[in-house]
């Protein structure tokens, strides 16, 4: 059998993350900056429109429940091919992206670390955005509350954490550094992908996703582990998303939107 040349290799290579960033994340780029386009060029302010991010998909809530479940699963099926590519025969794709339970301490300290690092001054800049006109009003959840939308937020916040860290970081950073990238060139194409799949917020969450990037970019590269990354970001949104409605019942005016 002839083995492809190192040119046919690197070029199937860039199809490949075509590909899985196709069927991810880089669909959601394309659709995110058309809609900060469609954004802009409506006669109200950025701030003055909204964005929400986990919404009904059904007025009957079985049925809602059932399709929030298979939004869930299906959108995990990227990050099933991203396992899939990179095994390699004796090595596991879990053990190469440092997602498995080795240092389960370690990873929880980091990830609550990370969480906290990224969290607050994170708000600050959405408050900020927000008051500039940059940024849309963002509604983490108009779920209407059943027994099953906590659990199914906390879900949707697990599905987020895994398919941006495990693709973003791990999958690209992998086949990248195949590629002979630097450490810092291989980070801000990273960060950029992270902040462009945001931008239907606005240039505010723009930002300050590039800048989630770049620094857990940097963890990344420091701990060679994703599982600290998967742990601060679902702590993220499970804050933003359950914390939406407690805000808005206790602190209504607090956050935009309330």
């Amino acid at each position: 059998m002839t083995e492809w040349t190192p040119k046919q290799q690197r070029a199937r290579t860039w199809l490949e993350i075509a590909i899985v960033l196709g069927l991810s994340l880089g669909s959601s780029a394309v659709y995110s900056i058309v809609s900060l386009i469609r954004k802009l060029t409506t006669p109200e302010a950025l701030n003055a429109q909204k964005a929400v991010i986990n919404q009904p998909l059904s007025d009957q809530p079985i049925f809602d429940l059932v399709y929030q479940l298979l939004g869930i699963f299906f959108g995990l099926v990227p990050v099933v091919l991203v396992f899939w590519l990179l095994a390699k025969p004796g090595k596991s794709a879990f053990d190469q992206l440092g997602f498995n339970f080795a240092q389960p301490g370690k990873d929880l300290l980091r990830g609550f670390g990370l969480a906290a690092i990224i969290g607050i001054p994170g708000l600050g800049l959405y408050l900020v955005g927000n008051a500039l006109g940059i940024t849309v009003t963002i509604v983490p959840t108009a779920l209407d509350t059943y027994w099953w939308t906590v659990p199914v937020l906390v879900l949707a916040a697990l599905r987020a954490a895994l398919v941006e860290e495990l693709i973003v970081v791990g999958y690209l950073f992998t086949r990248l550094r195949e590629f002979g990238w630097k450490t810092w060139q291989i980070i801000l194409t990273s960060a950029a992908l992270r902040g462009s799949y945001h931008l239907y917020q606005g240039f505010g969450p723009f930002v300050g996703n590039f800048v989630m990037g770049v620094v857990f970019g940097l963890a990344y590269q420091r701990w060679g582990r994703t599982m600290p990354l998967v742990i601060a970001h679902w702590i993220l949104d499970i804050v933003s998303f359950t914390g939406y409605a407690a805000v808005k019942a206790l602190a209504p005016g607090f956050l935009p939107g309330t």
